[in-house]
């Protein structure tokens, strides 16, 4: 098994200095629940680099002042990790065996893609996930934000679902990407349309049209959600389609690492995978599930 989606910091928390020590601790944890290798894959947006590359972009995709206002809060508590030393600390970690591939988490800034992609480029990278976490400004995840959360309230469900999934879509398309992370988190609160297929359709052939992978994931058990990113709706599309998958935790914390990890694999099993997407600098490898 693998869990090719970890964070050393939560949300809303400082980023430190990674330490070799801190990513042998995560292989720790991951082993006791029977998972073989894990992938570090930090938000790009904690990075300086990443600041000074993209830093208000949310002014040119919105016109609401509330969410232009909290996206930018949100950024500034967020930036403060610098992104060379991140690497060379998950390089170090791989140099002493562990099993550990060093990964980013890549979220979709629209019309800013290739910058990115010119960014991470200058990188030893073995993964990219892709993931949309904004509508907009609008931190449609961001539950714990009260201006986030109240715009849930003001919007038709199918409305999100279909800008997320158009977003998800664009994203796909750019190419930046090797995984397409938590596919359907447009359901993290829970609320969904009386018939998701016709989205659960496009984001499936959205992976499959792009030549990438798709992830399986816990975290949506913790969340209003109340089942994995990736459900089995979800996930039969992606199988018969050939679209390889990865499973995943999306900790933000060691306690959270390889998180029901026994349920993922069989959920993915049940769907009639045999393998699951493994990368080495970019390039795909199948390993057993």
């Amino acid at each position: 098994m693998l869990d090719y989606h970890l964070h050393l910091w939560p949300h809303g928390r400082k980023a430190t200095q990674a330490t070799v020590e801190e990513l042998a601790a995560y292989c720790a944890r991951a082993a006791e629940q029977g998972v073989t290798e894990i992938a570090l894959t930090e938000h790009l947006f904690r990075f300086d680099q990443a600041d000074a590359l993209l830093g208000g972009w949310w002014e040119t995709v919105d016109d609401d002042p509330r969410l232009i206002e909290e996206m930018a809060r949100y950024w500034k508590d967020h930036v403060s990790a610098d992104l060379d030393a991140y690497v060379e600390t998950c390089v170090a970690a791989k140099a002493a065996g562990l099993p550990v591939v060093v990964g980013m988490e890549v979220d979709y800034y629209p019309g800013r893609m290739d910058k990115v992609a010119a960014l991470l480029a200058g990188y030893p990278f073995d993964v990219l996930l892709g993931s949309v976490h904004w509508l907009g400004a609008w931190m449609f995840d961001d539950l714990g934000s009260a201006v986030a959360a109240a715009e849930w309230d003001s919007r038709r469900v199918e409305d999100v679902w279909e800008t997320y999934t158009r977003a998800l879509e664009e994203l796909a398309a750019t190419g930046t990407v090797d995984v397409l992370a938590h596919p359907d988190l447009c359901k993290v609160a829970g609320r969904r349309p009386p018939v998701p297929e016709e989205w659960y359709d496009r984001m499936a052939e959205a992976a499959a049209s792009s030549g990438i992978a798709a992830e399986v994931s816990s975290a949506g058990w913790r969340k209003p959600a109340a089942e994995p990113y990736s459900p089995p709706s979800l996930l039969s599309r992606l199988h018969r389609l050939g679209v390889p998958v990865t499973t995943a935790s999306d900790a933000h914390r060691l306690s959270e690492v390889a998180s029901r990890s026994g349920d993922v694999r069989d959920l993915v099993a049940a769907a009639g995978y045999r393998s699951l997407c493994a990368f080495d600098r970019r390039r795909p490898r199948e390993v057993p599930l």
